[in-house]
């Protein structure tokens, strides 16, 4: 991170000019494909299933089908079909893990990175929507070499994330004194719900599927629930 802390870049009363770099959008937002070919055929087959089925109930010969590989390779490559989901948790969520460091860096204030990480986070549920089943049945259903591995490659990057961008702002004056575990339990387990909970909602109540229409209004939802209620009263009336 630059010595320069954030909150000393975009103060109200300076024109944009001169307020310091903006956020460089230029960042890949998909990592390269892994090293093996055979490998990263099954797991793009393993993630296209998951998407046009909506569920992580996909045959290990659906997935041998859809790749063009032979089933017993899963075997030879991921050891069995848990150890092919952790790997395609994995994949999926390494892009965003990195790109919690890059957003950490950025030389905007600590509300205008909060802003863009709730976007993220939910924008990155709704591009991978088996991710937040993928995650459940690997901490709570399969090993619990599997759920230590989820939770050293996604909910503790996280939950570290979390406490420094809140660290930041409560130095900077513009967020309260919050938590950090009870703030990710917020986030995460709202982001979590619209797209686990929605199956059980859609039967009760009609609720229609996650549309990009359906996602915007929810990040907008999140950014002024949590905002409106982490912010310091100063930073409440200030430009994000």
């Amino acid at each position: 991170l630059s010595a320069t802390p954030s909150c000393a870049y975009m103060r109200p009363g300076f024109p944009r000019e001169q307020q310091g770099p903006q956020l460089n959008t230029s960042v890949p937002t998909r990592l390269q494909a892994g090293k093996n070919p055979t490998a990263e055929k099954l797991l793009v087959a393993a993630s296209e299933l998951m998407i046009e089925r909506a569920s992580i109930e996909v045959s290990l010969s659906d997935i041998a089908q859809k790749s063009g590989v032979n089933a017993a390779l899963v075997k030879y490559h991921f050891g069995n079909k848990d150890g092919l989901l952790l790997a395609l948790l994995a994949r999926d969520a390494a892009t965003e893990m990195s790109q919690l460091e890059y957003l950490l860096a950025q030389k905007i204030p600590p509300t205008a990175k909060m802003r863009l990480h709730i976007g993220g986070i939910i924008r990155a549920y709704h591009q991978f929507p088996y991710m937040n089943r993928l995650i459940h049945y690997l901490l709570h259903e399969s090993t619990a070499e599997a759920a230590d591995e989820v939770s050293k490659f996604f909910v503790a990057p996280l939950l570290d994330f979390h406490r420094r961008l809140l660290a930041e702002g409560i130095k900077c004056g513009e967020f309260r004194k919050i938590d950090p575990v009870l703030f990710y339990t917020s986030l995460i387990g709202a982001c979590d719900h619209l797209f686990f909970g929605r199956h059980a909602m859609s039967r009760a109540v009609g609720v229609g599927p996650v549309t990009e229409d359906v996602c915007r209004e929810y990040i907008k939802h999140m950014e002024a629930l949590i905002f409106g209620g982490m912010l310091a009263p100063a930073a409440e009336n200030a430009p994000a």
